[in-house]
């Protein structure tokens, strides 16, 4: 027997399993197997034995002494070569850069307190990969002291790579709740965590119009949003040398005080949404026609209250129904609830006008309904309705809302401006990737406030990682592959996947049958990874070691190959 190669037009050969046979006065030959599938090194086997060489078993020629998951380490640090993030960091190289680069990958792969990030990357090759086999908690410390000394510098050179003159800057800020009280930065305020009574940081993130991020202040948890916003512009302009931009913002952030800093700079504009009791002061004068939205769901008006501005008024219908389905079920609970309450009165068992009042506040209170209700409360009696009128005055807004902006209509159209707006979703986004679903910012358990600002900017730059290679894995992740056909919806319309997302979100596979994945569970596979530290068996203990990294499969190999469509 023998093993042929048969020419494949240009291709791999096909490997054939053969045996000669003698028919009377001929030699022939026929096909006993197609070996085509096997391996390069298996059909060398097959030749070796069918030569009659001895072969040994693969675990008498080495054994692995030590096996660690590599592959996602590796995925991590070639992102972070593709944005040259060493350099970013610093030009010098020096032990704190490498820290820093370890504990940017560790916060992408396992976000751990640092001290559970110098017992934790041992488990995986990223301690040998960074080069910090010796940090230990200290040094870490030392690290992110040495990193918030460069974050300015840091930040102006993101800036230089993703915001450009006349471009949107999508600005909104958040807080993560603190373990402990000794830290200067925390303080009570508006908690955004559901922590209540917990002390708090707030951030604001500063990210181009994808939400890739660019630059992340910290301020103290009881500073108002709109309070925070002019530094941010301030920064735009002083630091990041960009004399015009457009900051897209909220309308708890871009609040009027803020609109009339920012005018008096002349140089940054702004997109931000009136509040509803301004829209409803339009409708009352007659600015605002709602009959016009039977013909289209979007149009521009002015008014002198907003002198320079462009005002957009769109409306939602599918936002129309969902908010006069939600107000229906608000009213018929609180309606439910306040029977109740006048049935106790009626039967004697709750009198009293404070008694009462106090359990009828409960009520509206919890279902946030009570400018609908006109409320009687006496020592023996309550009473209640709904104010049709006022429920009805509410309906005629359901789904509206109106934008406001001075960027003229030559630099920037109607659906720019809303297409602008809704992408401040990204940043909501980088918050929830930050706070809970990757990063876990929170709790936060540093007490220096410096070393609070440094681990909020180290976050943001593990971030500024991971968005890219969510942006270069699309196609393996439940994500919408289609982001150009984004600008040519309905601007007005709720967002919706393209029909492969649709998909891939039903199915739970991609085109090829394989499965879709998480950022969370990609990496996760890519850890399978392993990279064996092997001797071999005869050899003394301090004799030299080296390694195999099992093969990638084909999911794992596209992964990693992705990842070098990653530029900056």
């Amino acid at each position: 027997m023998h093993v042929d190669a048969v020419p494949n037009r240009g291709s791999r050969p096909a490997y054939l399993l053969r045996e000669s046979f003698r028919d009377g006065a001929r030699v022939r030959k026929r096909t006993l197997a197609n070996l085509s599938s096997l391996t390069d090194e298996q059909i060398l086997a097959i030749r070796a034995v069918l030569r009659g060489e001895a072969l040994q078993r693969a675990e008498e020629l080495f054994e692995a002494i030590a096996s660690r998951p590599h592959g996602h380490v590796e995925a991590v640090r070639v992102a972070m070569q593709r944005l040259g993030l060493e350099a970013l960091l610093g030009v010098r190289a020096c032990p704190e850069r490498d820290r820093v680069c370890a504990m940017i990958a560790a916060r992408v792969l396992a976000p751990h307190t640092k001290l559970a990030t110098s017992r934790w990357w041992h488990t995986t090759t990223l301690a040998e990969e960074f080069g910090v086999t010796e940090a230990d908690e200290d040094d870490l410390y030392a690290a992110m002291d040495w990193l918030l000394e460069r974050q300015g510098a840091i930040e102006k050179k993101l800036a230089a790579r993703h915001l450009r003159a006349g471009g949107l800057v999508l600005y909104d800020l958040s807080s993560s709740y603190f373990e402990g009280s000794t830290c200067p930065l925390a303080k009570l305020g508006h908690n955004r965590d559901g922590k209540k009574g917990k002390l708090q940081v707030n951030y604001g993130l500063l990210t181009e119009p994808r939400g890739c991020p660019v630059a992340v202040a910290v301020f103290e948890g009881n500073t108002a949003d709109s309070e925070t916003l002019l530094p941010q512009a301030k920064r735009l302009r002083s630091e990041f040398a960009i004399d015009t931009m457009v900051i897209v913002g909220d309308r708890g952030m871009i609040s009027q005080k803020a609109i009339d800093e920012l005018r008096e700079t002349q140089a940054v504009g702004w997109i931000t949404a009136l509040k509803s009791m301004q829209i409803r002061a339009l409708l009352e004068d007659g600015t605002l026609q709602l009959g016009l939205f039977d013909e289209r769901n979007l149009f521009e008006l002015t008014h002198p209250e907003f002198p320079g501005e462009r005002l957009v008024a769109c409306r939602n219908p599918e936002l129309a129904e969902l908010r006069a389905h939600k107000r229906r079920d608000l009213l018929e609970a609180t309606t439910a609830e306040l029977a109740k309450v006048r049935s106790m009165v009626e039967h004697k068992r709750l009198r009293g006008r404070d008694r009462i009042g106090l359990r009828v506040g409960r009520v509206v209170n919890k279902y946030k309904v009570a400018k609908h209700f006109g409320l009687e409360i006496e020592d023996e009696r309550f009473a209640f309705r709904i104010l049709k009128d006022q429920v009805a005055t509410e309906a005629l807004l359901d789904g509206i809302y109106i934008l406001r902006t001075p960027v003229p209509s030559q630099k920037m159209d109607s659906a720019q401006v809303v297409r602008s707006y809704k992408s401040l979703a990204q940043v909501e986004r980088a918050f929830r990737s930050l706070k809970t679903i990757d990063l876990k910012i929170r709790p936060i358990h540093h007490r220096l406030a410096d070393r609070v600002r440094s681990h909020i900017f180290l976050c943001m730059l593990a971030y500024y990682v991971e968005w890219h290679m969510i942006e270069a894995w699309r196609a393996l992740l439940f994500a919408d592959e289609d982001q150009q056909a984004k600008q040519h919806r309905d601007p007005v319309a709720p967002a919706k996947r393209s029909a492969k997302a649709e998909r891939k979100a039903l199915t739970h596979t991609l085109e090829n049958g394989s499965p879709a994945h998480s950022l969370r569970t990609l990496l996760a596979e890519l850890s399978t990874i392993v990279r064996n530290t092997c001797r071999t068996p005869t050899s003394a203990q301090d004799s030299p070691t080296f390694t195999i990294v099992t093969r990638p499969n084909r999911t794992q190999q596209r992964a990693l190959d992705l990842l070098d469509t990653i530029r900056v």
